[in-house]
């Protein structure tokens, strides 16, 4: 026996050494090759284990009628961003876990039953060794807790129907944007297409300089400031085309395509559609007060942090639950079969305030989520009220910009004959068709300011439908 325990414990004396040994040998602060940079001024050079996968990207798929270089229409425009915009997707997601929260936060009504099975092997010094297998089931259900539940799972509802209004608000700020950089597209293109028109012009000034200096009826000066009135012309075309291929990039990334992506997306229209804002701004503002999906969201939120108050109210009252076990120990010499089952209540008596304090937190938290939709509401009050009085504007502007074009193209046409039959100078000739070429692009971006104010106050109104005839 005296032999026995010697062996006994020079077998964990070993075992102990060798663990001992792994726990010296691992070492919890290796970095696993990756070690910051030397110095500040120099930059991280990171290892080959360290630099993830590039995955990728998935093409897009666009409708069977529709392909690149292809004429597209706004409403084209929008149902494309709004099947592969990232945003709207994301949004989506978002709604999808709320609805699994949900159906998990449901399941506080269910019991919920454990199996384990326990193997074990005993010996003692003075008695043969002895194996154990002990197979159970335990049950564990909550049956009344004075409306936790109830409020856990309104929680998770609310959050839900909040994430469904937020992703039809996400739906609504793709539209705009996808509004707002197509008749962009189409002001740029439209700006360049004045701007051909002015140096078409300024060519049309320097041939006449040129032939009056030849005449011996002009001087050099008429043809150089000709000559530099046309440079001119042609700088400005070339920033207007290069912001027209910036905003094609910005286009097609909108409609979450690739930025180099082209499309023939038409003209801006030169009239404007007949479509007048018959309703008043008091009427508008009740509209948004109902349909504007981010105001419904934060909503929500505050009924979600009402319910959160009365599960935390809950957690200081009393719980009635069920719990239930049965299993089978099968030893050496035979086996039992331990069982239980009991209804248990528990009534919390002291928490050190914790409970107290939960309450006072939530109920503040509360407090703030109806002051945020408060806020919120006077904030879509003001973006209503200015959207409706910036279309009243932009109405107004095209009227005058209309007016400023067509007298502007008289002048120029009356300082062009004055010019050529030698009654009138270059500098005036000059001067009126820079007034004709700046009146062009006023009114090019009033057109397109009113198209944009439209867009504006749809959106914030909560409608969802492109214009007509766009």
């Amino acid at each position: 026996m005296i032999f026995n325990r010697r062996t006994d414990f020079r077998r964990i004396a070993t075992a102990l050494a060798l663990l001992l040994a792994g726990c010296a040998a691992f070492r919890p602060h290796d970095n696993h090759g990756i070690a910051p940079s030397p110095a500040p001024g120099t930059t991280w050079t990171p290892p080959a284990s360290a630099i993830p996968p590039v995955e990728t990207v998935a093409p897009v798929t666009l409708p069977a009628n529709l392909a690149p270089g292809a004429a597209v229409s706004l409403a084209q425009v929008i149902d494309v961003a709004l099947s592969n915009n990232p945003r709207t997707r994301s949004a989506w997601l978002r709604a999808r876990v709320a609805e699994a929260q949900l159906a998990s936060s449901e399941s506080a009504y269910l019991p919920e039953i454990d199996a384990a099975v326990i193997a074990s092997r005993q010996k003692t010094v003075s008695g043969p060794a002895q194996t154990a297998l002990a197979p159970s089931i335990a049950l564990n259900w909550l049956l009344f807790d004075f409306g936790g539940r109830d409020a856990v799972i309104e929680q998770a509802r609310q959050s839900l129907i909040a994430a469904g209004f937020e992703h039809n608000q996400v739906i609504q700020d793709v539209v705009l944007d996808a509004q707002r950089a197509y008749y962009s597209y189409l002001d740029s293109k439209a700006l360049l297409a004045a701007q051909d028109a002015t140096l078409k012009e300024r060519q049309t000034a320097l041939e006449s300089a040129e032939a009056r200096h030849r005449a011996g009826v002009a001087t050099i000066a008429d043809e150089l400031q000709a000559r530099t009135a046309r440079a001119q012309a042609q700088l400005t075309r070339q920033t207007i085309e290069g912001n027209l291929r910036t905003v094609e990039g910005l286009l097609a990334t909108t409609m979450g395509l690739p930025a180099s992506t082209q499309f023939d997306f038409g003209t801006l229209p030169l009239e404007i559609p007949a479509r007048q804002v018959s309703e008043q701004v008091d009427a508008l503002l009740a509209r948004a007060v109902v349909q504007r999906p981010e105001l419904a969201a934060a909503r929500a939120d505050a009924q979600r942090a009402s319910a959160h108050v009365r599960e935390v109210r809950a957690q200081g009252l009393p719980t009635i639950g069920l719990t239930s076990s049965i299993g089978q120990t099968f030893l050496s010499g035979g086996s039992v079969t331990p069982y239980s089952a009991a209804v248990a209540l528990r009534v919390p008596i002291f928490t050190g305030g914790r409970i107290a304090n939960d309450v006072r937190a939530a109920q503040l938290e509360a407090e703030l989520a109806r002051e945020n939709v408060r806020s919120l509401q006077q904030h879509v009050d003001l973006e209503v009220w200015s959207s409706y009085y910036a279309l009243q504007t932009a109405e107004q502007r095209l009227v005058i910009a209309r007016e400023l074009l067509s007298s502007a193209q008289q002048s120029a046409d009356v300082a062009s004959g004055r010019y050529r039959a030698g009654v009138g100078t270059i500098l005036d000739f000059l001067t009126a068709e820079s007034a004709l070429e700046n009146a062009r692009a006023e009114e090019v971006q009033a057109r397109t300011d009113w198209f944009l104010s439209v867009a504006q106050l749809a959106h914030d109104t909560g409608s969802l439908a492109p214009q007509q005839g766009q």
